[in-house]
């Protein structure tokens, strides 16, 4: 069953082009790993793309990050599972949320992303 913070499905294809967009920008632009730095770059409006987790337990850790990217204007989408986030942004461990910060060469595809989420939440 979807968690209540999740404000619409996102396609399996979809959620792997952002997990590699994720991994791109770890390698050749700037990354902030886990709900608390996600944050603060939506905050500091330094995010391009938020990738936040779908199985997070308990939901109270990421269910404020949606409001806020749609509060600055920052496209966001639900990742299954937290473990994918995590590896796609190098750790061993799963990651209740990213934010792409510096794109890199990922640039073009965030784009592409940021277009798809759009028709989505309409």
């Amino acid at each position: 069953m979807a968690k209540t913070y999740m404000k619409f499905e996102v396609p399996e294809e979809l959620q792997n082009k952002a997990l590699e967009a994720l991994e791109i920008a770890r390698d050749t632009g700037k990354i902030k790993k886990g709900a608390n730095e996600a944050t603060k770059a939506i905050e500091r409006s330094h995010a391009a793309m938020v990738l936040i987790g779908g199985d997070v337990d308990p939901e109270e850790i990421v269910m404020h990050l949606a409001p806020l990217c749609e509060e600055k204007k920052i496209p966001y989408l639900f990742i299954k599972k937290q473990n994918d986030i995590g590896a796609a942004s190098g750790l061993e461990v799963g990651s209740t949320a990213a934010a792409i910060v510096k794109p890199g060469k990922a640039k073009d595809l965030i784009d592409e992303i940021a277009k798809q989420i759009s028709g989505l939440r309409a």
